[in-house]
């Protein structure tokens, strides 16, 4: 090993454990702080904090990987939103610019590597074979992801016995608007391709994708070329766009993370606890009974799956943003060894039919309205809730407040009230943090097992941080 990359390493590992160092005192001098009749200066208690961070900034300057610094400063975010709450309400201007960078890459990224998918190699029988495959695993997950909200929401009982203040029943909601059937239907299908791309409507742009590439299939190779010579740079461009929005990553991460905790403050963990561990608890054995038994049975190497969505994954769960990771999702599953063809065309389906953590969610939430309103249900009308939450929560993930529309109409359909929906918009982001991380993960272990299905898996991931 060369002399500078062990003494880097050897540097890593040594900030590493002045870190852990460094925040242990801080716990245990806080909780002596907390506790006993020798309260320490409010200043020292906030240098204490800031120790840890800085050894992690400094682990982060050595690792020199885009993923580290998403964690720093995700760790700088909660401590600068608890120092200084009125500044940090400021910032979300700042994650607020970062998502409405990416948003710009969505659109041309999809078109790009769809059409280049499709045209480039005139295989339109895998198109339709991908398309049902990836829908039947979709179904399937989804599914059993909603079975696993609802056993979770019943075995913690949240919800039940909770006190509610009088005034909190009588909050508003904001407006949404009611969807049905043919409304979900029409959906998917542009009217006006320019209004679909201005409305970040991505279902619509990969359907007029899928047809523009399936036409430009079907025409002459004088006019097939220039077209996919035009897709092919066009998609070279938007990776490297996305490399540049990404070294901004960081930034967005901390303003978005300070924004709501200097919003909410840290008291919010507290309130609605149980909900809020219910959830996080319930996303993380959906991981480890669905996720990974999934990768064993394709032999999917886990360790290196797990290195290709950290970052994508991050991003979502700071930015509760599932477009934000999308670009770079797409980037890494294609590194990992899904064909571009594959990854363009699974992944932004995904994001529309397999919000594995919105429908786990959605499960959990129904009950836990029934219970905060001391309704008891049995569990046959659970099932049928399922049953309907499985149909109802497809196809509408464009749809400016999905959750909320879905979780509305079927309290409407099994009256239930709607005023617990509102105490749960208290602490929506911080749910809204992990069900949108379950989602990217969900979509990028999609596109593995199409890959796989279509035997056109060929491991990479070697220049992946």
């Amino acid at each position: 090993m060369h002399p500078a990359i062990y003494s880097m390493k050897n540097f890593s590992r040594r900030i590493l454990l002045a870190f852990f160092l460094s925040i242990t005192l801080a716990v245990m001098l806080h909780l002596g702080s907390h506790y006993t009749r020798m309260p320490l200066a409010d200043w020292f208690l906030v240098v204490l904090r800031w120790i840890p961070v800085a050894c992690y900034f400094l682990y982060a300057i050595a690792r020199k990987k885009l993923t580290t610094w998403i964690f720093v400063s995700m760790m700088a975010g909660v401590e600068f939103g608890f120092d200084v709450p009125q500044v940090a309400k400021e910032l979300n201007l700042v994650s607020q610019i970062f998502i409405h960078l990416v948003k710009t890459i969505i659109a041309p990224l999809i078109f790009a590597t769809l059409v280049t998918g499709i045209a480039g190699h005139a295989n339109l029988k895998q198109v339709g074979r991908m398309g049902w495959k990836s829908l039947l695993y979709f179904e399937i997950v989804s599914t059993i992801a909603l079975f696993i909200g609802l056993a979770a929401i019943n075995l913690s009982g949240a919800g039940i016995g909770v006190v509610v203040p009088p005034e909190m029943t009588r909050g508003t909601l904001p407006a949404v608007q009611s969807q049905n059937w043919h409304d979900v239907v029409l959906h998917i299908f542009p009217e006006n391709i320019a209004k679909s791309i201005a409305e970040g409507q991505v279902l619509q742009i990969v359907v007029f994708s899928i047809l523009f590439g399936i036409a430009l299939a079907l025409v002459k190779e004088q006019h097939r070329a220039p077209m996919l010579r035009f897709t092919e740079s066009l998609t070279a461009v938007m990776f490297k766009f996305t490399n540049i929005i990404m070294l901004f990553a960081p930034f967005a991460v901390f303003s978005a993370i300070a924004y709501s905790v200097g919003h909410m403050g840290l008291n919010v963990l507290v309130n609605l606890f149980q909900l809020l561990a219910t959830l996080y608890l319930a996303l993380l054995a959906f991981v480890l009974l669905v996720f990974l038994p999934i990768m064993l049975l394709l032999k999917i190497p886990v360790k290196k799956f797990i290195r290709a969505v950290a970052e994508p994954a991050t991003i979502a769960f700071a930015t509760t943003s599932s477009e934000s990771a999308l670009p770079r999702a797409m980037e890494n599953m294609e590194q990992f060894g899904v064909p571009r063809k594959i990854v363009s065309f699974v992944m932004p389906t995904g994001y529309s039919f397999n919000l594995d953590g919105t429908t786990l969610y959605l499960a959990m939430a129904s009950i836990f309205v029934a219970n905060m309103a001391g309704i008891r249900l049995p569990f046959e009308t659970q099932v049928v809730m399922m049953l309907t939450l499985m149909l109802t929560s497809k196809g509408v993930a464009a749809v400016p407040r999905a959750s909320l529309v879905i979780l509305l109409g079927t309290a409407a359909s099994f009256g239930l009230p709607a005023w617990p929906i509102f105490i749960i918009l208290g602490i929506d982001e911080l749910m809204d943090m992990a069900r949108t991380a379950i989602n990217v993960i969900g979509n990028c272990l999609a596109t593995v097992v199409v890959a796989k299905w279509e035997r056109e898996f060929k491991e990479g991931i070697s220049n992946i941080e």
